[in-house]
C-alpha cells in the first residue's frame, strides 16, 4: 500500500462517524462520498446509510439541522455506520455500484427513491437492505439503527415486528 493509500485510508477512517463532534463541526463535513464511503465500508465491514437528498428539500436540511445533530443518533451513526451523502438530482459523477457506474441520479433512480429525503440502508459489502423514505425523527432513526446492527433484517424479522417487540429481534 502507497504512502497516499494508506493516509487516505486512515483519513477515511478518522471521518468515518456521520455525525458532529459537538465541536462546531456541521454534520454534513463528516458524511462521505459515495465511492469512498463503500470502499471503507467494505474495508471495515461496517453497515452503510446513504442520505438520498436534494439541495431545494426543506426536509432533507432539517433532517441535517435536527436528527443528525442529535448526540444520540450521531454518535450512534459514528460507531457503527459508514454514512454517505448523495444529491439525488447530480447528473455529472462517476458512482461505481456493483459492475456498473453511475450518475447520483442514476444511483437514487437504481435504488428506487421516489421522494426526499430517503435513507437506503446497505451491509457493509454493498448489498441493500432497503430504502426509508421520508423525514425521520431521532427516535425513528435509532430503531432503524438499532434494527440493522442487531442483524434483525437477517433473522427474517420485519421493521413492525422489530418496533412492536419493543426494539428487540430475538
Amino acid at each position: 500500500m502507497s504512502a497516499r493509500s494508506l493516509f487516505s485510508l486512515i483519513l477515511a477512517v478518522f471521518l468515518a462517524g456521520c455525525g458532529g463532534n459537538g465541536g462546531g463541526e456541521t454534520v454534513e463535513n463528516r458524511w462521505l462520498s459515495f465511492n469512498e464511503g463503500m470502499e471503507l465500508a467494505r474495508k471495515l465491514d461496517r453497515p452503510v446509510v446513504i442520505d438520498f437528498y436534494t439541495t431545494w428539500c426543506g426536509f432533507c436540511k432539517k433532517m441535517a439541522r435536527e436528527t443528525y445533530s442529535d448526540p444520540r443518533v450521531s454518535e450512534y451513526l459514528a460507531k457503527h455506520f459508514v454514512c454517505i451523502k448523495v444529491d439525488a438530482e447530480q447528473k455529472t459523477g462517476e458512482l461505481r455500484y456493483g459492475e456498473r457506474v453511475y450518475t447520483p441520479a442514476e444511483l437514487a433512480a437504481a435504488f428506487r427513491v421516489r421522494g426526499y429525503p430517503s435513507l437506503a440502508y446497505l451491509e457493509g459489502n454493498g448489498d441493500l437492505i432497503f430504502v426509508d423514505p421520508g423525514f425521520k425523527r431521532s427516535d425513528q432513526i435509532l430503531q432503524v439503527l438499532g434494527y440493522i446492527t442487531e442483524g434483525c433484517h437477517r433473522k427474517q424479522v420485519t421493521l413492525d415486528e422489530y418496533r412492536r417487540r419493543g426494539g428487540r429481534c430475538d
